[in-house]
């Protein structure tokens, strides 16, 4: 397997202004369109689909209710 390299490509130098202007998280942003955002960044980083969405594994994963 070969070592992973950081694709200096896909990023650019800017300024602090440019960044700011390019931000799609801005605080303009509804928070319903930032979530949608964010879900397509992380289907894109794992290779899923929107709409065919992996499946939770219920064998890796459980939850209860704390006792008081």
């Amino acid at each position: 397997m070969s070592d992973y390299r950081f694709d200096r490509t896909a990023f650019k130098m800017q300024t602090f202004k440019e960044a700011d202007r390019a931000n799609v998280f801005d605080k303009n942003v509804s928070y319903p369109e930032r979530l949608r955002q964010a879900y397509y960044l992380i289907s894109q980083a794992y290779g899923f689909s929107m709409s065919d969405q992996p499946k939770l594994d219920r064998h890796m994963f459980s939850s209860r209710k704390l006792n008081n």
